[in-house]
């Protein structure tokens, strides 16, 4: 048995698929699309909710499968050739394409996520981070969801709603509109950073590479600081290990500093806010967040105060080891946590208010001095700085 996969764009059927579905014995499609294409003498099944995988796998007979957009761009393709189905696809523009075309704007650097079930959070937190994305929403995460946790970072939403269908309609606006908003299905999200931006010309598709192309642990220099702040990078490329940032998760830097963690963790491709209570440092966060070309949020204040009102994490960095902080950012339920304890005292407390909840903690003592050239080609050492690491890991 053979399934025949036709995408579907708004023009409807490609040339020649007529043929094929008056010889189908079962079509399954998107209920829209069934009513559309289909005769009523043809078995069909709805994949409005979802493929049937299981029923097209047993059909019996020519099998016809239509899909909105290209199937093999975050279609059904790859659940068919899962169950080692012979198919035959018949492609066409994706959405993504033509959502890109109706805003005129390049798609080659705009990143496509899926927003559909667990996938959802991940999905927010690449929009946070990344100047243009593309969103494969579903029911209960659509445009109005994506844009309530987008409260906080500046994002136009366009929308593109009833897709593929001759309602299709495009909305552009921006995320406390797009929250109010109740929106048709199905429908299309593309989450701009700007709405006149073209983004750069580049030889990688689909958004920012990652890591960096200077690499991380960057040097004290490329980050405006004030003199005693600052960690020494080989003690941020620890930290940086342990909060694995990576796109689709969000990150804090707490008691942010220079906001050196948090945007080398953005440049990894994280979503990232820096929480600072100094205005001072405020100002050199947004400056240098600027100068690497990252979008950090910055949530000024007091951290105790305010990290209770942002969005959940999934990594901390805790640059101070004061015992108020460490215990309402160990609750904040991150997967992990890094606290740099400067003070040999205060390890005992930090590494118990970890545990108490529920991590599994470790940590080290780093001591970093760096080389230093001395006349006639000598090589010296500079006087040595230690500070301690502690981190914690959720089971």
């Amino acid at each position: 048995m053979t399934v025949t996969v036709i995408g579907l764009d708004r023009q409807g059927l490609p040339p020649g698929a007529g043929s094929v579905l008056a010889q189908a014995r079962l079509v399954v499609g998107p209920k829209h699309q069934l009513d559309r294409h289909v005769t009523p003498d043809k078995e069909t099944l709805d994949s409005s909710g979802g493929l049937p995988i299981d029923e097209v796998a047993h059909a019996v007979g020519p099998t016809v499968l239509l899909v909105s957009g290209d199937p093999g761009h975050f279609g059904d393709l790859r659940a068919l050739r899962a169950r080692k189905l012979d198919v035959i696809v018949w492609p066409t523009v994706t959405d993504v394409q033509r959502m890109a075309a109706l805003v005129r704007r390049p798609w080659d650097d705009i990143t496509v996520v899926s927003g559909r079930g667990r996938d959802f959070q991940q999905a927010v937190n690449v929009c946070r981070a990344r100047q243009a994305v593309a969103v494969l929403t579903a029911p209960g995460a659509g445009p109005a969801e994506l844009a309530r946790e987008l409260h906080g970072w500046r994002r136009n939403i366009a929308v593109l709603e009833q897709v593929g269908t001759p309602a299709e309609r495009l909305s552009i606006l921006d995320v406390t509109e797009a929250e109010r908003r109740s929106w048709q299905e199905p429908n299309l999200v593309l989450c701009l950073a700007s709405l006149d931006g073209i983004g750069d010309d580049s030889w990688f598709s689909g958004g920012p590479v990652v890591p960096p192309v200077d690499g991380w642990a960057l040097d004290e220099s490329a980050f405006a600081t004030r003199s005693g702040v600052g960690i020494a990078p080989q003690v941020r490329a620890l930290a940086l290990a342990k909060l694995a940032p990576r796109p689709g998760a969000l990150v804090w830097d707490v008691c942010a500093g220079s906001g050196a963690i948090g945007i080398e963790s953005a440049l990894l491709g994280a979503a990232v806010i820096a929480v600072e209570a100094d205005s001072g440092l405020c100002v050199r966060i947004v400056a240098n967040a600027g100068a690497h070309g990252v979008d950090v949020r910055l949530a000024d204040g007091e951290p105790s105060r305010v990290v209770p009102t942002l969005p959940r994490p999934d990594a901390v960095f805790v640059g101070s080891s004061a015992p108020e902080v460490v215990r309402a950012c160990a609750g904040a339920g991150a997967a992990r946590v890094v606290v740099l304890v400067p003070e040999l005292d205060r390890l005992g407390a930090t590494r118990r208010a970890l545990a108490d909840a529920g991590y599994a903690v470790g940590g080290c003592q780093l001591s970093v001095a760096d080389l230093v050239e001395l006349p006639g080609d000598g090589i010296g050492v500079a006087p040595a700085s230690s500070t301690f690491l502690l981190w914690g890991v959720r089971a």
